[in-house]
């Protein structure tokens, strides 16, 4: 197998994390399975760079002398709000020319400058999914997965999505027992499907304001399996059912069917990836009743069964 030359790209105001992550995955791999990667970092210049945490990170060489790599990763921070303009042009230069195209959280928007986006599905942070949509219209943003494919092209969301786009990389290139082996090393137990939500459910709501509404986000957290009918949880919040749906949905910005579903399926995820329990034995823990239920919630929202769901993220027993 041919060596991979990977060049990450640094710059003032780089969020580290962004860097670090996936650098570690591909380091980790290339320990594992000696000869797989080449791994580069360079700035504009060569010189230098401080990050938005005010850490210094040294650089291997200039761009200008960086040779054309197999994957050109971009990472993202507060200097993708105003980039250097040379910074953007030499994206827009050398992008092109990469094999693979990577980047992480709002390195997005660097591309998207460089008009390396146009025409291709894409995603970055939460937060910046709406600026990103606004300023770029010729890119399909989507607010939803951590990260996305779009052939050559690959964009993740916020900082640590960064390394789940680095696991899925690395199982790419080489196979799905080194990319479990470095997970297991970082202590990154579990690698997350692109198309996972970049939000949890109570992430993903708002916090209700009244205490009865609360009360109520934490009841359907705490019992997935229960009765978790409007008319059942306007009853706890002693509400109508209609006075309770408007408010809820108010108050958290979803409606209590869909906080529901989100709960649901963050449960049965869980328990596909932490427990030997049996699909039907997780399907009613969680409160979809039979395995073909929780089969069609799971291939709606990420694409794939349960079953193959808890084969792939899930780690491998340590021998």
């Amino acid at each position: 197998m041919a060596q991979r030359t990977l060049l990450f790209v640094l710059f003032d105001g780089v969020q580290s994390l962004d860097v670090t992550g996936p650098l570690e995955v591909f380091a980790g791999a290339e320990k594992h399975t000696p000869g797989t990667y080449r791994i580069r970092t360079a700035s504009l210049d060569g010189g230098p760079v401080r990050s938005s945490s005010g850490l210094t990170l040294v650089p291997d060489e200039a761009l200008t002398a960086a040779a054309g790599p197999h994957t050109l990763l971009v990472p993202g921070g507060e200097g993708t709000r105003a980039p250097d303009p040379r910074l953007t042009e030499w994206l827009r230069t050398h992008g092109p020319r990469a094999p693979r195209l990577v980047s992480v959280c709002t390195g997005a928007v660097l591309l998207a400058v460089a008009g390396l986006l146009d025409g291709r599905r894409a995603t970055t942070h939460w937060a910046y999914c709406g600026t990103l949509a606004r300023d770029h219209p010729a890119v399909d943003v989507d607010p939803e997965p951590i990260y996305v494919r779009d052939g050559h092209v690959a964009t993740s969301a916020g900082v640590t999505a960064g390394i789940d786009l680095a696991l899925a990389l690395v199982e790419e290139d080489l196979d799905r027992d080194v990319a479990l082996a470095v997970a297991r090393h970082l202590v990154v137990f579990l690698r997350r499907p692109g198309n996972q939500a970049q939000f949890s459910a109570q992430l993903a709501a708002q916090t209700a304001q009244r205490a009865p509404l609360r009360e109520v986000q934490r009841w359907i957290t705490e019992h997935p399996a229960g009765d978790l009918t409007v008319d059942s949880l306007a009853a706890r919040a002693r509400l109508s059912p209609r006075h309770f749906a408007r408010a809820f949905r108010e108050e958290t910005g979803t409606t209590p069917g869909r906080y529901v579903d989100r709960v649901r399926l963050e449960h049965a995820r869980r328990l596909l990836e932490d427990t030997p329990g049996g699909i039907e034995e997780v399907a009613r823990a969680s409160g979809y009743g039979t395995p073909e239920a929780m089969r069609r919630a799971f291939v709606k929202a990420l694409g794939t069964a349960p079953a193959e769901y808890r084969r792939r993220f899930r780690p491998a027993p340590a021998h």
